[in-house]
Order: C-alpha cells, then sequence, then structure tokens
C-alpha cells in the first residue's frame, strides 16, 4: 500500500475536519438565524425552494427530501422542492430561454411572498442561481445563499452561508453538513421549542 496514497487520504481528512470545524465556529449565530428564518416560514404556511447546479443541485434534491420526509425527528412532512428536478421543465426552458433562465422562471412559477429560496453555488457566480436569487428577493421571497468565499449571489441574499475555501470538493462537504444543521434547527424550532419561535411569528 503506497504512503502517499495514505497520506493524501489524511491529509484531505484533516483539511476537510479543520475547515468544518472554522465554520461552524464562525458561522453558528448564522446558521440559527437562518434554521430560525425557515421554520418561521414554514409555521406561516410557506415553503422552501432549493437551486444549484452539478453537485449543489445533488444537495439542493438532498436537503430538500430532508424536510419533505423527515431528517432525524419524527414529524408531519415539511413542504420543500428542489428546482432541479423536473427534466421535461428544465429542458423546455433551457431550449426556449437558455440555461440561464431555468431557475427564475421556476422561481416566477412556484415563488410566493414568505417562501425561501436556497441558492447553493461553490463560485457563489453561477448565473441561473444568481438570477433566481435576485428575481426571488424582488417578490418578497426571503433570499438564502450557500457559497464559497464570496460571489456575486452575496448581493441578493438576505443571508448568506460562505465556506472560506476555494477547492469545490471541500466547499460542498461543509454546504451540506451545514444543510444538515437548518435540518435539526429547524426540527428544533417547530416541534421541541415551540416557545422559542412565537416571538418570530408575530414579525411581519
Amino acid at each position: 500500500m503506497s504512503a502517499e496514497a495514505l497520506e493524501m487520504v489524511l491529509a484531505h481528512a484533516r483539511e476537510g475536519a479543520q475547515l468544518r470545524e472554522r465554520f461552524f465556529a464562525d458561522n453558528a449565530p448564522l446558521l440559527v438565524a437562518v434554521g430560525r428564518t425557515l421554520a418561521v416560514c414554514l409555521a406561516k404556511g410557506g415553503k422552501v425552494l432549493f437551486c444549484g447546479n452539478g453537485g449543489s443541485a445533488a444537495d439542493a434534491q438532498h436537503l430538500a427530501a430532508e424536510f419533505v420526509n423527515r431528517f432525524q425527528l419524527e414529524r408531519p412532512p415539511l413542504p420543500a422542492l428542489a428546482l432541479t428536478t423536473d427534466s421535461s421543465v428544465l429542458t423546455a426552458i433551457g431550449n426556449d430561454y437558455g440555461f440561464d433562465q431555468v431557475f427564475t422562471k421556476q422561481v416566477r412559477a412556484l415563488g410566493r411572498p414568505g417562501d425561501v429560496l436556497v441558492g447553493l453555488s461553490t463560485s457563489g457566480n453561477s448565473p441561473n442561481v444568481v438570477g433566481a436569487l435576485r428575481l426571488a428577493k424582488e417578490r418578497g421571497l426571503f433570499t438564502v445563499g450557500m457559497a464559497g468565499k464570496n460571489g456575486e449571489l452575496v448581493a441578493h441574499c438576505d443571508q448568506a452561508l460562505l465556506v472560506p475555501h476555494t477547492v469545490t470538493a471541500l466547499i460542498q462537504e461543509v454546504h451540506i453538513a451545514a444543510g444538515h444543521m437548518l435540518c435539526k434547527l429547524v426540527d428544533y424550532y417547530l416541534f421541541e421549542a415551540v416557545t422559542e419561535l412565537r416571538p418570530f411569528l408575530d414579525q411581519p
């Protein structure tokens, strides 16, 4: 067995673990705020929309499934939708209007004021994700971005969770860990600590 290959595995694990620790240490209050925002949206009858490309599309679908099915807590299904899953819609929009519009047209059709759009882009610059967040914000949705260090999408986000790295794979690993934490926080606020959520339900 190659010592070089073994060290490659261990080095990747160390870098990923250090990045995750740093992200959660720096963003714990923001994660709580985003989790609470999602819970308020759902408690008021709204829904959560997710979008992203490639690995981020898979993360969008993964997180939507955690809401609709369940995460760890046995609870009712929660309304969430990944805008990456309907091949007929995606190819129709892509063919007729271009790939940059595949999410914006769905936001226009499905998004309502009070809903939340979560846009995932490791670069923070994916035109279709940025466009969807821009339109969502204009239409009264709450917008959450998940990206790397920075990017154009930040300007169109009410809240942005940024991973301080440039390697796509490591950013995505932290994104799904952060997404799981948001699922846990939503369950906490909706089903375990409702009294903590009530003051926020009265806010416009």
